[in-house]
């Protein structure tokens, strides 16, 4: 089975991303977690040599043998439903994750795409009840986001019952904590020491 990853992200831009983080990160400070938070989760990515796209709010470069697409929609729901529609390959599978688990790897990635290889869908839950990945053999699935609240302590819930409202079978990948707030980066920051996260967080919030 062939298998693509799609990375959803925002251009690392101060005051747009990781708002949260400020304070004590000032918004330039927070855009630099983010981006090393990017640069590490496309360097897992790249690691599987399989097809890889990023989806994008902006403007950013990208590593060589990455395409990019911008992103397009109303909210996050439909941005990610039309992420999935504008990739789709006859055939092939998709999984997509976000910006914010850095301390993502490719060993989480070959096991999800095993999950598709038998299944309709893997759901990465996130610790705070949404979702880092989200895998779907036929990506026309994806449609069932739209209408999906986003960004709420069930929303990993709601994702899955519209899925099984599908009649999808799902498969359930292990539990990331994403980067939302300072206390989050510095768990994940330990949780991948040697990555461009964790030096950045090691110099942004150190102390």
């Amino acid at each position: 089975m062939n298998v693509q990853v799609l990375v959803i992200a925002k251009a690392p831009v101060a005051g747009r991303v990781k708002t949260r983080l400020c304070p004590p990160c000032t918004p330039a400070e927070a855009a630099r977690l983010a981006a090393a938070s990017l640069a590490d989760t496309l360097e897992a990515v790249s690691a599987l040599g399989v097809r890889r796209t990023l989806v994008l709010d902006g403007s950013h470069p990208v590593p060589a043998g990455w395409r990019v697409v911008p992103q397009h929609g109303g909210d996050l729901g439909d941005r990610l439903a039309h992420a999935f529609a504008d990739t789709a390959q006859p055939g092939w599978a998709t999984l997509l994750v976000g910006m914010d688990t850095p301390q993502l790897t490719p060993d989480l990635l070959r096991n999800a795409s095993t999950a598709l290889e038998d299944g309709d869908a893997v759901l990465g839950p996130a610790a705070d009840g949404g979702w880092w990945l989200l895998g779907l053999r036929d990506p026309r699935h994806a449609a069932a986001l739209r209408g999906v609240a986003m960004s709420t302590p069930r929303t990993g819930e709601f994702t899955a019952e519209a899925l099984r409202m599908r009649g999808l079978g799902i498969a359930a990948a292990p539990t990331l904590r994403d980067v939302d707030t300072a206390p989050d980066a510095l768990t994940v920051a330990g949780e991948c020491p040697a990555g461009r996260f964790a030096a950045a967080v090691g110099e942004v919030l150190a102390g």
